[in-house]
């Protein structure tokens, strides 16, 4: 793992860091239930907001019943305050505030959900960045990189997880030709590692209760890719949290996903002090984007 003084530099210059742990006992305790009876609340078609197995990326096709996501783990609806009470804690909190080099009251709320493993199908997500199209030319490519420096996304392994894949480097820098050889169709790659650079993820977490909630922190223009196995116990949360120095620049990868159950009454309601200050800057930057569409296409 690595210590608190290296954080920033290291994900820095390689775009991710792992970070361990993120969560005490009795948060991992709470946090496991409530991703249980979210995940068996999505498969059984109770809770609608899901990512279905057939869609990489939203909008998400409902027609199949199969999930390899759940969207909006802290909505009011859901009845789950745990993901809430730890999205807004000292550890979360001070850790994005410490990587993205801001201050606490610069931070604004973005988006919590949830992986899951398919239950009937393996799936996978071809090797993309989260806001720049697969078809960016070089010069449209290195502008967007040089923009994405105000938010960070992270997963956290509720149990042992392996199914992510990064090309270390590649926040900073447009692919390569060779790069671009496997990352400018909507195939998912037959093997991850044929990507030049490519590395896999192991995250530590049930398993090995010394590693529990092993978190990557990742920059999500990095080049990025994941496979999920449908034999294999997978709930990972997913989040990801900006600075308002970004202005807008986050609003298109965060917005897109339908956001509105987030200025209700009811779901400030939820929030403590600290959430509820985060939301404001969310809030500002939903009045003031205007129409954002969608980041890539399925």
């Amino acid at each position: 793992m690595t210590e608190t003084s290296n954080l920033k530099a290291l994900y820095d210059s390689q775009g991710y860091v792992l970070v361990s742990p993120l969560l005490s006992t009795t948060s991992f305790a709470e946090l496991q239930i409530a991703a249980g009876r979210t995940a068996y609340r999505t498969r059984n078609g109770q809770w609608q907001h899901r990512r279905t197995v057939g869609s990489q990326f939203p909008p998400y096709d409902e027609s199949n019943p199969d999930s390899w996501g759940v969207q909006h783990v802290m909505h009011p609806d859901l009845h789950e305050p745990a993901f809430a009470k730890w999205y807004t804690s000292d550890l979360v909190v001070n850790t994005v505030a410490t990587l993205l080099g801001c201050e606490e009251d610069e931070l604004q709320m973005e988006l919590f959900n949830m992986l899951i493993n398919p239950t009937s199908h393996n799936f996978a997500l071809r090797w993309h960045r989260d806001d720049v199209r697969e078809d960016a030319i070089e010069e449209e490519e290195r502008e967007a990189l040089d923009k994405w420096h105000y938010g960070t996304q992270w997963n956290t392994a509720l149990y042992r997880d392996s199914c992510l894949y990064v090309v270390p480097g590649s926040h900073k820098v447009p692919r390569t030709p060779e790069q671009r050889v496997h990352s400018s169709t909507p195939d998912p790659p037959a093997n991850p590692l044929d990507m030049p650079g490519a590395i896999r993820v192991d995250l530590k977490g049930k398993h090995l209760p010394s590693y529990t909630g092993e978190t990557i922190f990742y920059n999500s223009n990095i080049l990025h890719c994941a496979t999920y196995d449908s034999t294999q116990p997978r709930a990972t949360l997913h989040a990801c949290m900006g600075s308002v120095k970004g202005g807008s620049t986050r609003a298109r990868n965060i917005l897109q996903h339908g956001l509105d159950w987030m200025v209700e009454d009811r779901f400030k309601e939820t929030l403590d002090d600290r959430g509820k200050a985060m939301l404001e800057r969310l809030i500002r930057m939903k009045e003031s984007a205007g129409e954002v569409g969608y980041s890539l296409s399925n």
